[in-house]
Order: structure tokens, then C-alpha cells, then sequence
């Protein structure tokens, strides 16, 4: 007598994006046939890459060549998807979501993947016609028409994604002013040497820029026309990009009694305070940090996907992430803590008649930052010293030349 196979359990992913499918993938990895998956995307398309957006937009890639799964995807793994049809509401006494087509669906577990919005600035006129951020295939679509058009944009915000919404709109043909509030680009991400060089590339380019800067006001009766800044100057404007940030979409959760703070508190296994409910990705605050960048959300999808397929032996620990930009012959890499401290080092590399720069940050015989700029070959070596923590006191005199140069003098 053979016995019936166990039922399966309920899983439902709010969110179709790259943290909440790879997540599922990760599951599928390790337990197939231990759920019946339902998907609900916002988006009315199936899940692609994000981080590609950009070379989309600057004519380097199509739309097409950024899909990660098909729909094709979903049916072979048995898995429901819904696009276009966000959830609007979880009940956690019945363990159902509504969507807003009011489709009612039970779970056993409950994946939030729910992302972030671009923050709009709220000043007046910020809700004019074409004024948008820069988020997802709709915003991609909005530049691209925008650009077919001519015209002037204004990209407010100098961070890595305004940076490269500016590079593939003036691709596009558009002029392109940044304004920036700070007086040096990805202050976040690099050093003022590195981003004044970051700068100078982005002008010979014809990019142009207003630093330490602030938005007052957008300008325009049904469209967006100018945007004013504190010192009075008007930029005209055809279309205003927003970058100045992003915010966790937790209203969601919030509004079903999950604990959040700046976004869904979640434990090292990425469990919420519902041992139920798991979260990942943007939407996920870890021992009071958020993220933005893909490879943290790559392990929590390793660590979540382990736990909901009952291999509960894996944690979350957050590490450094590197930073790239990327605009097509600008290369820089930044990770770790490139300021440095009353107790650190700095070695320093310029050469510029190259247009190279590097700067390493050493704390005792441990590097534990590097910012590079035009030569970005040994990031990655850098890298890992850093994550691992490693002796350098054998290779500190020849660390700056890389790892080539550092293995012969070993």
C-alpha cells in the first residue's frame, strides 16, 4: 500500500520583483514540491532586472534582454501569477490577501517583496505632468518618449541613479542639467577627488551640472516647463527625473499589524514579527539598516528561500557591497569605508594624465576601504581583503599597483 504524498502547503509572494522571485528560487531549489506558489505583481509585466534599467534607457540594451522569467517560467513550476494586480490587503487572523481585482487567496506562509517608491521631493508643482522617478519599465518608457520629443531634463539628485538617468537621457539627445544638493557627486559612494574626476567626465560629455543645490519649486501650467532653484535661477525643463532617494513600501504591512520601523523590522532569518510572514529585499529593515543594492538582497533570498523550504540552518549577516556606475567609459568602484578615521591610513594613487585615481583606507594591517576611479581592475581583490579581513603588512608596499604586482612580491 502506497501512501499519498503530503498536501502541499500555500506560499504567497506579494511582489514579483528580483528579491521576492529569486527568494522563490531559491525555494525550488531546495524543496519543489513543498508549496503551491501565488505570485501578485504590481506591474503588469513579468519579472526583470532592474539594475539593467539603465542601459535600456541609454540604448545599450533592450527591454527584451532584461526579462528574467517568462511567463513560460511560471507555468513550469506551477506557479500562479497575477500582474497588475497589486495586494491591498493581508488579514492575518484568516492568513488571506486581497488584491485590488479582489481576488482573495489563503496562506500557509506569506513572502512580502514589496520594494520601494522613488521619494518626490514634495515641492509645488512636484505632481505636474512629467515629473517622474526612476524605478521600473514605466518610468524607462516615460524618459524614452520624453527624449523622442527633445527638449531639456532635469535630473534632480547626483547619486548613482540620477547619474545614470542623466548619461542615457543625453544619449537620447536631450540636454541635461543634474542639480545636486551636495558640492560633490555619490557623496555617499566616493571621496571628493574621485567624484570631481566623475564630474569632469560627465561635462566633457555635455552633461551639465548645479551642486549644492536646492529644488524650490517646479514650474508649469499642465506640464512641467522649469524648475527654480534657492539662488533664483530657472532651468527650463520638458521633464523633471527624480533620484533624490527611495522610501520601503510598507504600508502594506503597517496596515496589517506587522511590526515596522523605517521598513519591516525583520530577525536574521528575515521572519517578521509574524513567524508566518517573511520579508525581503527594499522592503526589509536588518538590525536598523535598509538596502538598495542587489547582492544584500541576493543573500536574504538565499537565507529566506532555506527557511521557508524548512532548512533552517542559515542566517542573515550583512556585508560590504561594492558600488559600480553604470555609464560606458567611466569606471569606478567604491566598498568599505573609503572616508576613514582618526586611527586610519590612507594610500593614495593620482595619475592624471590616465584619469586614474585610487584611494585605500587601512586600519592597523587591514584594509577596510577602497574607492578607484579609472582603473577598477583589482576592485574585486580589494574586495575580498576587506571581507576577509586579511594581513596585508607583506604587500603594503606595493598594495596601491594591485594584485598582480603584490603576488610577485610575495
Amino acid at each position: 500500500m502506497s501512501l499519498a504524498a503530503p498536501p502541499r502547503q500555500a506560499l504567497v509572494v506579494v511582489g514579483n520583483g528580483m528579491a521576492g522571485m529569486r527568494t522563490v528560487e531559491e525555494l525550488l531549489k531546495l524543496a519543489p514540491e513543498l508549496y503551491d506558489i501565488t505570485v501578485f505583481g504590481a506591474e503588469p509585466h513579468t519579472n526583470y532586472n532592474r539594475i539593467l534599467l539603465s542601459p535600456v534607457l541609454a540604448g545599450e540594451q533592450d527591454r527584451s534582454e532584461i526579462v528574467i522569467h517568462t511567463r513560460s517560467w511560471y507555468e513550469q513550476n506551477r506557479i500562479t501569477l497575477y500582474t497588475g494586480d497589486p495586494v491591498v490587503h493581508i488579514d492575518r487572523k484568516r492568513r488571506l490577501v486581497r488584491s485590488q481585482a479582489g481576488r482573495e487567496v489563503w496562506y500557509d506562509r506569506l513572502l512580502l517583496a514589496t520594494g520601494s517608491t522613488p521619494f518626490i521631493i514634495p515641492v509645488p508643482g512636484h505632481t505636474l505632468a512629467g515629473v517622474i522617478g526612476f524605478r521600473d519599465i514605466g518610468d524607462v518608457d516615460a524618459m524614452l518618449a520624453a527624449s523622442a520629443r527633445g527638449g531639456h531634463a532635469v535630473v534632480i539628485g547626483g547619486g548613482l541613479l540620477g547619474l545614470e538617468a542623466a548619461n542615457g537621457l543625453h544619449r537620447r539627445g536631450m540636454h541635461v542639467t543634474v542639480v545636486h544638493a551636495s558640492d560633490a557627486l555619490m557623496n555617499q559612494q566616493l571621496d571628493k577627488p574621485a567624484a570631481r574626476l566623475l564630474q569632469q567626465a560627465l561635462e566633457q560629455r555635455g552633461i551639465v551640472f548645479r551642486m549644492d543645490a536646492q529644488t524650490t519649486a517646479i514650474i508649469g501650467q499642465d506640464a512641467v516647463r522649469a524648475v527654480c532653484l534657492r539662488d533664483g535661477a530657472a532651468l527650463p525643463a520638458d521633464l523633471v527625473v527624480m533620484t533624490a532617494g527611495v522610501r520601503p513600501n510598507i504600508a502594506l504591512a503597517r496596515g496589517a499589524g506587522i511590526h515596522c520601523e523605517r521598513a519591516i523590522v525583520v530577525d536574521d532569518t528575515l521572519q517578521t514579527y509574524d513567524p508566518r510572514i517573511y520579508a525581503v529585499g527594499e522592503c526589509v529593515q536588518h538590525r536598523s539598516a535598509t538596502f538598495g543594492l542587489v547582492a544584500p538582497l541576493w543573500e536574504q533570498a538565499r537565507v529566506a528561500g532555506a527557511h521557508l523550504a524548512g532548512h533552517g540552518h542559515r542566517r542573515y549577516v550583512q556585508t560590504a557591497t561594492p558600488t559600480k556606475l553604470k555609464v560606458t567609459g567611466i569606471d569606478l568602484y567604491s566598498v568599505g569605508d573609503f572616508i576613514g578615521g582618526a586611527a586610519s591610513e590612507d594610500l593614495v594613487l593620482r595619475d592624471p594624465r590616465r584619469g586614474i585615481y585610487k584611494r585605500l583606507v587601512l586600519e592597523g594591517d587591514r584594509l577596510t576601504g577602497a574607492v578607484l576611479y579609472g582603473d577598477v581592475a583589482d576592485g574585486p581583490w580589494y574586495f575580498d581583503l576587506i571581507q576577509n579581513r586579511s594581513s596585508i603588512a607583506a604587500i603594503r608596499q606595493h598594495l596601491l599597483f594591485g594584485e598582480a604586482l603584490c603576488k610577485n612580491a610575495a
